[in-house]
């Protein structure tokens, strides 16, 4: 899959406000059941489940079935493409300001 449509992918699958509440609670948890996720949640077990499916699909999660139960964790590879994409932001904005500043000491 290219990397821009995997950028695309992991941007609009973070972009829903309830999907990133789960994936940031996988994170903090450091893995944890489907049904943990609906616990102490707003959200029905059929909502979190479509969530995790999509988490899944964009490569943010992975899971690990045992019994009937899976337990998610965060995939740190599925972040890569957003990592990449800041990190040429970061050098573009950290120029950027290299730039300002060298002229702000030059009006002086």
């Amino acid at each position: 899959m290219p990397a821009a449509t995997q950028l695309t992918d992991v941007l609009k699958t973070l972009a829903d406000p309830t999907r990133r509440a789960v994936f940031e609670r996988i994170a903090r948890e450091g893995e944890i059941a489907a049904t943990g996720l609906v616990q102490g949640s707003k959200v029905s077990q059929p909502a979190v489940s479509q969530h995790l499916r999509a988490l899944r699909d964009a490569g943010l999660v992975a899971e690990r079935r045992e019994g009937r139960h899976i337990h998610y964790r965060v995939a740190p590879k599925g972040l890569g493409p957003l990592i990449d994409w800041l990190g040429h932001y970061e050098t573009f904005w950290a120029e950027r300001f290299a730039n300002l500043e060298r002229l702000l000491k030059e009006s002086e």
